[in-house]
């Protein structure tokens, strides 16, 4: 499980949500230079804040992006996600038309589909195990 650190506290929650995100460019072209990421990263931290998330970590590749995202439980993932692509979408093809050719990419930044996961917390094995053991009433 999460150390205390870790836990999200509200006045009737305690949470530990986080999900590992990976957004992929349109037709999986090779956009991506580390002045981009830079630029990408920043977007989604100001996105991630207007929903109450914190983006822990982030990284990518020529053609992708990671994520790893820090989730209050009242927010739907889909949520987050469709701002993250829309928003950092507008303003990477705007400020590095250069590099991102729209013609070729349709007027799309990303692929419409994602990768989303739950992650942190114990194994599901243990969850399983747990639950399991627990003391059902007679």
């Amino acid at each position: 499980m999460a150390n205390a650190a870790e836990y999200r506290r509200g006045r009737h929650i305690v949470s530990a949500l986080h999900a590992h995100l990976v957004f992929v460019t349109k037709y999986r072209w090779n956009v991506f230079d580390d002045a981009m990421l830079r630029r990408c990263e920043d977007i989604m931290v100001e996105v991630c804040d207007s929903f109450a998330a914190e983006l822990r970590e982030f990284n990518g590749e020529d053609d992708h992006v990671h994520l790893l995202l820090r989730c209050p439980p009242k927010v739907s993932i889909s949520r987050p996600v469709h701002s993250l692509k829309g928003v950092s979408s507008h303003y990477l093809r705007k400020e590095f038309t250069g590099r991102v050719n729209r013609a070729i990419m349709h007027g799309h930044f990303w692929s419409p589909s994602y990768f989303a996961a739950s992650c942190g917390g114990a194994p599901l094995t243990i969850i399983k195990a747990c639950i399991e053991q627990q003391r059902r009433p007679a």
